[in-house]
């Protein structure tokens, strides 16, 4: 791993503002261009540091980014309180360990499992994830001296490192999933080992009503970030999918877009708003798409890194309270069809959903359902 370029990600706070410090091995022009193209860096004249404001997908979001340079990205930091700057004092509290570096050896065995994870055609995100959370198993089993994985062995780094941090369920989920291909990857027999899964919460999507969507795509000035943001809500789309879409997908006659291998690598058509089609021609005359319909400058797809910082961006511009991601998007597009009287199989067919049971969620956030509903309060 000789002269592969180091992200260091360090949080300190200032004046009451939490931020992520990005530190770098690499003093190229380019690496320092890359970092700069990320939406919201800044640039420390005075301690020569780049820096973000921290918010709670910051590290997720700076890790893909960095990764798709190939880039090895250290966050562990992040396992310590932040720290005021210029503060030389850091107390662990995310777990009792201080973790050591991932080994060439084990960096090497990481490269090959994210090969072959790839193989098997999981997603981007899913095999970043996957290779992120192993990385994090195996330094664990280096600190603890094991040299044999167990059942048990996997039970502790669950407790100390997602059950003790209070991580996420959905968190959780993943790193099982991603040890256990870990272990079917390395061909070690898994089962005996019952590793039990959390129960999920059964938490109801953030939906965006309809005045709220408008205000944001409004406040979205940039003419190809509006034409993103606008397709992924008019057309019920995955982020990956919207921006895997190609020019030739879009068909303007038929008021149909063609999502090719979407999850569950399916193929299915959504629906194409006629109000839609002349910001798309619009963007098209503008931009002139070859291939992808968002490139990014060298040509390449457009990055989600970039689409999620747009909404970021657009959301604060409208002054919008709730939390929303580009998923709420989709959400909200669903909830919208329900509560306009369309049929929920027609809904699951626009989604790409396997089971009705996924789409039914949209019932328990239809205002139309609850609106029927006489509150007796009224009556007092």
């Amino acid at each position: 791993m000789k002269n592969r370029t180091t992200i260091t990600l360090e949080p300190v706070k200032h004046n009451k503002t939490n931020y992520v410090v990005i530190n770098y091995n690499n003093e190229s022009e380019e690496a320092k261009d890359y970092i700069k193209g990320f939406y919201g860096v800044k640039h420390g004249k005075k301690t020569n540091t780049f820096f973000i404001e921290y918010y709670n997908t910051i590290i997720n979001e700076l890790f893909i980014y960095f990764r798709d340079k190939n880039w090895y990205v250290d966050y562990s930091a992040f396992k310590n309180k932040t720290t005021k700057v210029g503060s030389k004092k850091k107390t662990v509290y995310w777990d009792n360990y201080k973790l050591p570096p991932i080994s060439d050896g084990q960096g090497e065995i990481l490269s090959k499992y994210g090969k072959w994870l790839q193989q098997k055609r999981f997603s981007e995100n899913t095999v970043h994830t996957y290779v992120e959370v192993t990385g994090l198993f195996l330094r664990y089993l280096t600190l603890k001296n094991i040299d044999t994985i167990s059942a048990r062995t996997i039970e502790q780094f669950n407790y100390d490192f997602i059950f003790k941090t209070n991580k996420s369920v959905s968190y959780q989920n993943q790193c099982i999933s991603g040890i256990k291909r870990y272990l079917n990857f390395k061909e070690i027999p898994i089962d005996d080992f019952k590793i039990i899964r959390p129960n999920k919460d059964k938490k109801l999507p953030t939906v965006l009503n309809k005045s709220e969507v408008k205000s944001i795509l409004e406040a979205t000035t940039n003419l190809k970030h509006r034409t993103l943001l606008s397709l992924v809500y008019s057309a019920g789309l995955r982020i990956g999918e919207a921006l895997k879409l190609q020019v030739k997908d879009i068909d303007t006659e038929r008021y149909l877009i063609h999502i090719k291998t979407a999850k569950g690598r399916k193929d299915r058509y959504t629906l194409l708003a006629p109000s839609f089609i002349p910001i798309l021609e619009s963007y098209i005359e503008h931009y002139n798409p070859k291939n992808l319909l968002f490139e990014g400058r060298s040509g390449e797809a457009y990055s989600q890194v970039s689409a999620r910082q747009v909404l970021r961006s657009s959301i604060q511009k409208a002054k919008i309270k709730k939390y929303a991601t580009l998923h709420t998007l989709r959400h909200s597009f669903a909830t919208h069809l329900l509560e306009s009287g369309t049929d929920i199989r027609y809904i699951q067919e626009l989604l790409g959903h396997n089971s009705p049971k996924t789409t039914m969620i949209y019932t328990h956030v239809s205002s139309t359902n609850l609106s029927e509903i006489k509150n007796p309060f009224d009556n007092l």
